[in-house]
């Protein structure tokens, strides 16, 4: 069965309510049986998402408020209100609030559930390596970088190891 089209929220409600502090992922599209990724992030001021790569997705990120500005091919980019930025995959990228902070939504295509493989002739017995150092605080994501410094879905810094 289709699901029916409807309002999922509205950003300036979903900003209004947020504590002025809070940071990271303020709202994402959870809907069952979606084939689209949508998180809203708010990063405070001077705050920044780290260098990292999406091999797999585009994604498409539109500054909602604030700015700032995005590290990409080799280059830097102002983004402010308005600003449609597109991250092609495996295009490094870096991103840095400005002193009003930095909001923006991002979108892209459902991401494939991980599946974690051992190497080709690995031993496959016993228990598999705990990664729980590579579980984002803020959001809950596993990130494929094996020594992640930020989330690459919310932009929370990983702990220091």
């Amino acid at each position: 069965m289709n699901a029916a089209p409807r309002v999922l929220a509205v950003i300036e409600d979903l900003l209004a309510a947020a504590a002025p502090d809070e940071r990271g992922a303020l709202w994402h599209l959870a809907e069952q049986g979606r084939e689209l990724d949508a998180n809203l992030v708010r990063l405070p001021p001077g705050a920044e998402v780290g260098e990292h790569q999406e091999d797999v997705l585009d994604v498409l990120l539109v500054v909602l408020a604030g700015a700032g500005s995005a590290r990409a091919g080799g280059r830097d980019l102002p983004l402010g209100p308005g600003t449609v930025l597109w991250l092609p995959r495996t295009s490094r990228r870096a991103l840095a609030a400005g002193p009003d902070g930095l909001t923006y939504l991002t979108v892209h295509r459902r991401r494939p559930g991980l599946a974690i493989k051992p190497p080709a002739g690995a031993y496959e017995g016993g228990e598999g390596p705990c990664m729980l150092d590579r579980v984002c605080p803020e959001c809950g994501r596993l990130s494929q970088d094996p020594a992640p410094v930020f989330c690459s879905r919310c932009g929370e810094r990983f702990p220091e190891r």
